[in-house]
């Protein structure tokens, strides 16, 4: 028997200045499923890890220089016998166990995991309102004046994703704008959807996104 189709997400659609102008349906595969904790929580520890630099390093003995010279004769000092001031033991000496800058951190995630977690942070944005679905391409001024009068006419206050693909005088009009993110629709991760408090979409990128998890 087929799987039960989940039903279609009706969402207001706006103009630049904020006004409701008409509705979408959002692919309800996609946009309107229960948000997966587990894969979502998944996909941002692999993106965390992946990120990580191994650049941490700390010197062994062998590697820290001086020391060559023994300290003190074997016997008759009443001290510990010692070889070496360079030992681990003693303060500016080697260390144990310590970083060598060739550590890998780098996890793994299935395609069809990945999948659930980006349609469960979609979902997820959706549910809370924090989808701003715009009726028509986005055509501002390249100035960072007119990319805030964009923001606040939409209501996108705090962290901002900007999902678009070709649009130079937007990407100018954000370039100095710390709390907003451009990305393309085919390089979302699941930890910026997660981070940020509005996203801002072109209807016709809809498609696109839609397109790209089927």
């Amino acid at each position: 028997m087929p799987e039960n189709k989940i039903k279609a997400v009706s969402y207001p659609v706006v103009n630049q200045a904020g006004e409701k102008v008409s509705t979408v349906k959002l692919a309800g595969e996609i946009f309107g499923i229960e948000p997966h904790k587990d894969a979502m929580f998944a996909a941002v520890n692999t993106y965390l890890a992946n990120r990580r630099q191994a650049t941490a390093k700390t010197k062994t003995r062998a590697e820290v220089s001086g020391g060559g010279k023994k300290p003190w004769r074997q016997k008759g000092t009443g001290r510990a016998r010692a070889g070496s001031s360079r030992s681990p033991i003693w303060v500016g000496g080697g260390v144990v166990f310590g970083p060598t800058g060739t550590q890998n951190y780098k996890l793994s995630m299935n395609k069809k995991e990945h999948d659930l977690a980006l349609r469960s942070a979609l979902s997820l944005k959706v549910s809370e309102k924090a989808f701003i679905v715009l009726e028509e391409e986005i055509n501002i001024e390249a100035k960072t004046k007119a990319a805030l009068k964009l923001l606040k006419d939409l209501n996108a206050e705090g962290k901002v994703m900007l999902i678009i693909d070709d649009n130079d005088e937007l990407l100018l009009a954000v370039n100095n704008l710390g709390n907003v993110l451009p990305v393309r629709h085919d390089n979302v991760s699941v930890y910026d959807l997660l981070h940020v408090d509005h996203i801002i979409v072109e209807k016709a990128t809809l498609k696109a996104i839609e397109g790209g998890l089927e």
